[in-house]
């Protein structure tokens, strides 16, 4: 039985053509520890980690190599920037569809007195910048929005958010986790003070490397969630205050670095307009053959404006989790049922607590295995 794998906004399958091979020689062939080896052989590790700052700089419009920092995943990401520059009376506001990745920090720090409020999403998953003005308080100093739901797809209003944070003087910090390596973020454009990422959804990279870009200002204002060796500065033993050493403390994961490394050039030679509209495609297979189906009901977005690929789908009257076994068991089809460490964006959907199956397509699927898929479905539904 083929596999269709359909879990790309969990982690992308199959990686990026080189990615394997790179980690593979990096393991093989490289000995030693960056800023911590003193060998001639060890340069060329040194400049692929810098040409990868590089990459990620020319991915999101930003001038400075420097301040792309390494982390091991976007969720390590958002703890530094929110951990790193929130204080007890501070006052901060997410959208409704955030990921546990953002709500689990600030319910932290909740009881250290930073105070958060959301603002609600519509049944598609949209939200108003009108919304975020409104709730503004004396004491607001940030706003932390996903780019894009994992949940549902829905693309939220970047650059009016942000226009809105630098009118209002707040630090405005993205969530890339669904759109790195799909859709266009321009650091400029949006008017970002920081953006998390990682490597293993669409930069279509290994698993254990993510990241954020930050503005030097922001860098000043923020301190480091982890301290340690950095192998630089080390007459010292304060923390580098400069970057990236400031926030890079400990042994960075090399292989995953070789490995993103690897798969951000197949990404530039192949073009995210290119990626996007081949996603976009099958998406819209997807939606097409969800909207008639007697005992399906779309969740989010019905069409493809302002959405990426991340199809979610309500079986009412069935247990979506037995729904994904049996697509797994029968078919070979995976996907992801339950609440996507989301639940408030489920609650926004209208489909807490019972969930959703995630269909979530990426590059490598086929227009042909979207079809099967909704076959499977069809027969799964009749069979009662």
């Amino acid at each position: 039985m083929k596999r269709i794998y359909l879990d790309n906004a969990a982690t992308s399958y199959p990686k990026a053509p080189g990615v394997s091979e790179a980690v593979k020689h990096c393991l093989d062939e490289v000995s030693g520890s960056i800023n911590r080896s003193g060998s001639a052989g060890f340069s060329t590790a040194q400049e692929v980690v810098w040409e990868t700052r590089e990459q990620i700089a020319a991915l999101f419009n930003f001038p400075q190599a420097e301040n792309v920092i390494f982390t091991l995943n976007v969720t390590q990401s958002l703890n530094f920037l929110l951990k790193g520059l929130l204080k007890p009376g501070d006052h901060v506001l997410v959208s409704s569809l955030e990921h546990n990745a953002v709500m689990r920090p600030l319910l932290q720090l909740e009881q250290q007195g930073v105070e958060h409020s959301r603002v609600w999403g519509n049944k598609e998953g949209r939200v108003q910048t009108a919304q975020f003005e409104e709730q503004i308080k004396p004491n607001t100093k940030m706003v932390v929005v996903t780019h894009a739901s994992n949940v549902c797809g829905s693309v939220l209003p970047v650059e009016e958010v942000g226009a809105l944070c630098e009118q209002k003087g707040l630090i405005f910090i993205v969530d890339a986790a669904q759109t790195a390596g799909v859709l266009e973020l321009d650091f400029q454009k949006i008017k970002a003070d920081a953006i998390a990422f990682t490597g293993h959804k669409g930069l279509l990279g290994p698993q254990g490397i993510g990241g954020f870009v930050l503005t030097d200002e922001l860098a000043q204002q923020m301190e480091p969630l982890i301290s340690g060796g950095t192998g630089s500065f080390s007459e010292h033993e304060q923390v580098p205050p400069y970057l990236p050493d400031k926030f890079e403390a400990g042994t960075m994961n090399l292989p995953a670095l070789y490995g993103l490394h690897a798969s951000l050039r197949y990404l530039a030679t192949t073009g995210l307009e290119a990626i996007r509209a081949k996603e976009l495609a099958l998406t819209q297979i997807l939606l097409d053959g969800f909207a008639d189906l007697d005992g399906a009901v779309l969740v989010g977005p019905r069409s493809l404006d302002e959405r990426v690929a991340v199809v979610s789908v309500d079986f009412p009257g069935r247990d979506n989790g037995e729904m994904a076994f049996r697509l797994d068991k029968e078919y070979g089809i995976q996907t992801r049922p339950g609440l996507h460490c989301a639940p408030t964006a489920h609650k926004t959907l209208g489909t807490f607590p019972q969930g959703s199956v995630r269909f979530s397509p990426g590059h490598f699927n086929t227009e042909q295995e979207m079809h099967a898929v909704i076959a499977a479905v069809r027969r799964i539904l009749a069979d009662s």
